[in-house]
């Protein structure tokens, strides 16, 4: 009688114990763009607050790397700055992943400029003498330019590695599809080193993302054509797509997300979601209402 009643006492502690102890927690893998990452981490954060049995972990690395990731079967989410390639996607299918597109908001992709510079407008073209192959722009002075500290005159043009979705959506919007870009050019790892380089190099001129301006630097305005009417990048230019290089920011599954992960991004695209988004310097897929 006494080993049953000692049986019974270890099954009911072994159970109390079991119904304390923590459950494990949904982990989405989330990677990709640079662009996208310091709003993919805010969310990441503010997700428990909806959802405690779920975590997201955050990397960057470029749209290349995110896409990579999800082709391979790593991440659950890729975020990217570009739309994926024929060529990635056909390689995914072959890889058993079938990638499908949410928008998940809007970005302008800034022009940096060193705060002394006094070139405030620029055009396609003037862009495309600057970054592109066999550059017609050298020197500040071939565009009739004299820049304040930049006693070399000689423009230095800082561009992303060709991993980044930045890197390939300003070259196909300002060089071409089949354009290239100018040899020399300092390519640096994330928007945000751009934007450092070209605040302390008076000589430079760089490209980013708009969330990632700063007091200490300037931004082009912009036209598609030269002499045309130039426009500013800012949020609301990202919103209407009248700023000429805006542009969409994707997440990518493989397939049609189900339960934590459409969970996580039907989130995202609610007003909770979007309003982390605009609070971060980009542009909402649609009107929201914020706090």
């Amino acid at each position: 009688m006494k080993l049953k009643l000692v049986f019974t006492t270890t099954l009911l502690a072994s159970a109390l114990m079991a119904s304390m102890a923590p459950q494990a927690r949904t982990l989405i893998q989330n990677k990709g763009s640079d662009t996208l990452v310091n709003v993919a981490q805010a969310w990441a954060e503010a997700y428990p607050e909806v959802n405690p049995d779920v975590a997201v972990a955050v990397s960057g690395g470029g749209s290349g790397t995110g896409i990579a990731a999800m082709i391979n079967g790593t991440v659950d989410i890729a975020n990217a700055s570009r739309k994926m390639k024929e060529k990635e996607i056909k390689l995914a299918e072959e890889h058993g992943q079938h990638p499908v597109e949410h928008v998940v908001g809007y970005d302008a992709l800034a022009v940096f400029i060193n705060k002394n510079n006094p070139a405030t407008t620029m055009s396609f073209e003037q862009l495309k003498d600057i970054f592109g192959r066999d550059p017609k722009v050298r020197k500040w002075s071939d565009m009739g330019i004299k820049v304040p500290g930049c006693d070399s005159d000689e423009v230095v043009v800082v561009s992303r590695q060709n991993n980044s979705g930045t890197y390939a959506y300003f070259k196909e919007t300002i060089l071409g599809k089949k354009g290239h870009y100018r040899q020399g050019t300092l390519d640096m790892h994330g928007s945000k080193d751009v934007v450092d380089l070209v605040e302390n190099t008076p000589c430079a001129i760089g490209y980013s993302g708009l969330a990632y301006a700063t007091e200490h630097v300037q931004m082009v305005c912009v036209s598609e054509e030269t002499g045309g009417k130039c426009v500013n990048p800012s949020v609301a230019t990202a919103s209407d797509r009248s700023y000429p290089i805006a542009r969409p920011l994707m997440m990518y599954t493989n397939g049609e997300p189900t339960g934590a992960i459409k969970d996580y991004i039907d989130w995202i695209k609610s007003d909770a979601g979007q309003c982390i988004l605009l609070k971060k310097g980009y542009a909402p897929i649609r009107a929201v209402k914020c706090d």
